[in-house]
């Protein structure tokens, strides 16, 4: 997570101890333990806490924000918030609803999404090697010689298996960003990527990767330099695969 300083701006003169254990212990530490729980988890444990204690403030709306910077997605909310209604009464879900709906308002569109990088066009050039609609976001200028893309996939959006091919150097690196997605290198099984997840591709290796089927998901995609640099694009990653990750 990125450092907290909301304790500090809010009480920083009048409680400097307090604002100290908010922003360093709390955020900077249990929070920052992404080995023991994912931020993803530690957000719907935290929604899940001030709901039940019917705390729909300011607090609640922050941390509605980060579940949503943290992968959650619209749907996994409102399903969340039902399901607590059963056991944390339902008045209390129910006064979450609009808050949650406000921040997750402008969810239907594309340009919403894209993490920070922001989501670009569409990625025509290269749909046929895609299943579902993505989108790219040059990060460099196209001279550069280290190329990064922000690559945005909807929903269910996949690309083929494909391999990056060098006589030396080469590959690729991934950072995700933003959303849920997957990654999977062939006759290994697939992996499931969050915001902070890094993937090291090395030259020669089968594999594909995209979008989760019920959350956008976007990737920084790092080409590595090399000799005889390629990229060969396979086949398609059926349903049969998709569906059963």
């Amino acid at each position: 997570m990125e450092k907290q300083t909301a304790g500090r701006d809010a009480l920083g003169d009048f409680a400097p101890k307090f604002a100290a254990l908010n922003d360093d212990v709390l955020f900077g530490e249990v929070w920052a333990r992404e080995d023991k729980l994912s931020p993803k988890l530690r957000s719907i444990i935290t929604v899940s806490a001030l709901i039940g204690k019917g705390m729909v403030t300011d607090a609640l709306k922050f941390h509605l924000q980060s579940a949503r910077k943290n992968g959650v997605s619209k749907q996994e909310m409102a399903e969340l918030l039902t399901h607590i209604a059963f056991y944390a009464g339902w008045p209390n879900a129910w006064a979450a609803f609009p808050m949650a709906k406000d921040v997750y308002a402008d969810d239907t569109t594309p340009e919403s999404h894209g993490g920070f990088f922001g989501l670009g066009q569409p990625n025509d050039a290269f749909a046929k090697y895609f299943i579902g609609q993505s989108y790219l976001n040059p990060v460099t200028k196209p001279d550069d010689p280290l190329a990064i893309f922000n690559v945005t996939f909807e929903p269910g959006c996949r690309n083929n298996w494909h391999i990056h091919h060098a006589t030396s150097g080469g590959g690729q690196i991934l950072i995700c960003v933003d959303g849920e997605g997957w990654y999977q290198e062939e006759g290994k099984p697939a992996r499931a990527l969050k915001p902070g997840d890094i993937v090291e591709i090395p030259p020669e290796v089968k594999h594909w990767h995209g979008a989760a089927k019920d959350s956008w998901f976007s990737h920084l995609a790092f080409e590595l330099p090399g000799e005889n640099t390629s990229n060969e694009w396979c086949e398609p990653v059926g349903d049969d695969v998709y569906l059963a990750l």
